[in-house]
């Protein structure tokens, strides 16, 4: 997948362990909105997550959509834009170099919802689906940026946005 942009906080030393992962996000758009999770402190999070064993990229995507927003993607309008790459110091096990590599793709939900199945942690901050306009994205998340380092990678990636749509649509 094409690297988009990487983001190296450099907060580490090469000689300590890597955890390295992978996720998906969905850019799916509205009438000029994007379906994103707000939580009740108001930063906004591109829908999707980590990929489990065994899953392809496509499958998780579906998966984490449903999961996190009720959303149901429609696999055959899954197009790839890119990927971002985060390497920093690992938030949980600051003696370990977190490397995430975040996958994203175009698609297209049907309107009916389904059930939402939204982690612990996503339930406490009180996350929930909206549709949002990109500007309404960025500067919801400009606050969270530096303690968050989601909030910052998805500000970053709805600034792109304009140009990768004029290469992908």
């Amino acid at each position: 997948m094409r690297i988009l942009r990487t983001m190296d906080r450099k907060d580490y030393t090469e000689k300590m362990p890597l955890f390295e992962k992978y996720s998906v996000r969905a850019v799916i758009l509205r009438e000029g909105r994007l379906a994103v999770q707000q939580s009740a402190a108001g930063d906004y999070k591109i829908l999707g997550g980590g990929v489990e064993s065994g899953e392809t990229l496509q499958e998780a995507l579906i998966r984490e959509v449903q999961e996190e927003s009720g959303l149901v993607v429609i696999p055959e309008t899954i197009r790839e834009i890119g990927e971002i790459v985060e390497r920093r110091r690992d938030l949980f096990e600051p003696e370990k170099i977190y490397v995430c590599h975040s996958c994203f793709f175009f698609c297209e939900a049907a309107e009916q919802l389904a059930e939402t199945h939204m982690t612990e942690s996503e339930l406490e901050k009180g996350f929930h689906l909206v549709w949002a306009l990109p500007e309404e994205i960025i500067a919801g998340n400009a606050p969270f940026c530096d303690s968050q380092p989601w909030s910052y990678r998805d500000r970053e990636f709805v600034r792109m946005l304009p140009e990768l749509m004029k290469k992908h649509i």
